[in-house]
């Protein structure tokens, strides 16, 4: 397969936030991001793939500024490494008031695609051409991601009963204060 350029998936998405986007307190509802980025993703993903796709996995969404009714909500994504059968997409989302032009990151998350037939069955996908230094540093990070997506989807499959303990609170306190009353 002909390798395809990361610029060649790159996807904008912008629209203004309306009141039945938002909670009580005026700001656009999380669940209603999470939903642009999917989309925002996946189209990047296709133009990459030119393929069926479904939404693998999700990681690191982080809200780090709200945005409120009447400002836009602009995502950017685009593909940051591609496997065989799966890609990783990275979308950021960002704030622009209406009157004023400024523009704040609010939200940037990673999210897995698998390329599928139309019976469900995985294909293989184009390779990502990695033409900048700042694309061979992304591919990078994501083989990162993806180890540790791997890992977590192993501990994940893992029975319940099996899974390592997690370590007691008193095991975190000094030794003489374990079993012992806080002091006032």
């Amino acid at each position: 397969m002909t390798p395809k350029r990361a610029a060649d998936s790159y996807t904008e998405m912008v629209q203004v936030v309306l009141p039945n986007d938002a909670n009580p307190l005026g700001f656009i509802l999380g669940g209603t991001v999470m939903h642009l980025i999917d989309i925002a993703g996946a189209i990047a993903c296709h133009r990459h793939t030119r393929s069926l796709l479904v939404t693998a996995a999700v990681d690191g969404l982080q809200f780090l500024h709200p945005i409120k009714v009447g400002d836009l909500i602009i995502l950017q994504a685009r593909v940051t490494a591609t496997f065989r059968t799966s890609l990783e997409v990275e979308v950021e989302v960002f704030s622009e008031g209406i009157l004023t032009g400024e523009r704040k990151l609010t939200s940037r998350a990673y999210l897995t695609f698998v390329a599928i037939d139309r019976q469900g069955g995985k294909v293989q996908i184009p390779p990502l051409l990695l033409e900048t230094d700042e694309d061979r540093v992304r591919a990078r990070d994501a083989e990162a991601r993806r180890a540790a997506r791997l890992d977590a989807k192993r501990r994940f499959k893992q029975p319940y009963a099996l899974r390592p303990a997690p370590p007691t609170p008193s095991a975190a306190l000094p030794a003489g204060r374990r079993g012992r009353r806080p002091s006032r």
